[in-house]
């Protein structure tokens, strides 16, 4: 995860009005955040991901006292959680997945993303030595090209990557992989309102071409959505039970469309951007989303990322967005440990678990 652009979804106009609601709903917002953790609490134990949803949990290897990969495999299972999401292909992570079930969403290293688009051989290569010898016994759903590279310097080579991978899975009998990149929230240059989402006029062709490519096989363009960075980075103007999925009345109205979360204001601001460069049909899934559980008080807490996370499951096994209502999107949660190499005391604290692998808070 790299860091991310802090989208405003409250205009200037409102900002008196949203303090205003704030303080009025202060006392009831927090009541209504403690019956919430008490609830989650309560029923934390009866809670499980089971195959046939579509929620996976990201693992990073940004630590230097990790678990095993075999163990931590274990803890998948043990946990409910069928889909995992790896940054690179490491063949102790990969060696530890064989048997196991769980869909795997694989990156290349962003460093390889030069290569694999600019030689078909060199994709071959890379599909040969990081999938071929695992293909018998570890489930492939997805193959992620570019991790956040754009915008940025790679970003001209993510077509190009995504069509000779995908011409390589195809070539060893995987066609049926979902192909796709993963992008930040400053991927746009606008995102309120929603409706008025737009990519930044820097990258707009390189995602001409992206939504092209995808649409032409049905994979959904994965972006990565964090409400906390918003909320943290402007607690005045961002109620927080707007980012945590709690609000009770909607707190930002955009022609017929009614916002009662941050989540969804930021994942429609993609959809109205994707609308507008020729694409209303291509679907999205959440490559990254989470709450920190320390590094930032009072914005991380474990109730918080509880709140949020829990919130967030829900709502996506249940809703899609205002403008695409019934739209289940596949998601992935971050992360599955606190990793202790990140930069900040906030990126160390995204973890479901300890590297002991007891829980941070009970979720699963």
């Amino acid at each position: 995860m790299e860091r991310h652009a802090v989208f405003s979804y409250i205009p200037r106009m409102l900002k008196l009005e949203v303090e205003a609601k704030n303080k009025q709903m202060g006392l009831m917002s927090s009541m209504c955040r403690l019956i919430l953790v008490t609830a989650i609490t309560l029923a934390a134990h009866q809670f499980s991901i089971s195959s046939s949803l579509p929620i996976g949990v990201c693992y990073g290897l940004n630590g230097n006292n990790l678990p095993p990969p075999s163990e931590v495999v274990g803890l998948y299972k043990r946990s409910g959680i069928e889909f995992i999401r790896l940054y690179e292909p490491r063949s102790d992570v990969l060696e530890a997945l064989r048997g196991s079930g769980l869909a795997v969403a694989l990156c290349p290293t962003n460093e390889d993303l030069a290569n694999i688009a600019q030689r078909q051989d060199a994709a071959d290569a890379w599909v040969h030595t990081n999938i071929a010898p695992y293909m018998s016994d570890v489930v492939f759903r997805w193959i992620i090209l570019g991790n956040e590279v754009i915008p940025g310097p790679l970003a001209s080579y993510v077509p190009a990557a995504i069509a000779n991978t995908r011409n390589s899975l195809a070539a060893i009998g995987l066609a049926n992989v979902t192909v796709t990149t993963t992008i930040p929230g400053n991927a746009l240059e606008a995102s309120y309102p929603p409706s008025a989402g737009a990519f930044r006029s820097d990258v707009t062709d390189v995602m001409i071409a992206v939504a092209g490519i995808l649409a032409s096989s049905g994979a959904p363009l994965m972006i990565n959505v964090y409400p906390y960075f918003s909320y943290a980075s402007n607690p005045s103007q961002v109620p927080v039970d707007y980012a945590l999925f709690a609000a009770t009345t909607p707190v930002v109205t955009d022609g017929s469309f009614l916002y009662y979360d941050l989540f969804d204001a930021m994942v429609d601001a993609f959809h109205a951007a994707l609308e507008r460069i020729g694409y209303p049909g291509l679907r999205v899934a959440i490559g990254e989303s989470g709450w920190p559980s320390a590094g930032n008080d009072p914005y991380t807490s474990i109730d918080n990322a509880m709140i949020y996370n829990r919130n967030l499951v829900n709502h996506v096994l249940t809703n899609g967005t205002p403008r695409r209502p019934g739209e289940i999107m596949e998601t992935f949660l971050f992360a599955m440990f606190n990793e202790n190499l990140k930069p900040g005391a906030v990126e160390q604290n995204f973890g479901f678990f300890y590297p002991n692998m007891n829980p941070v808070y009970p979720f699963w």
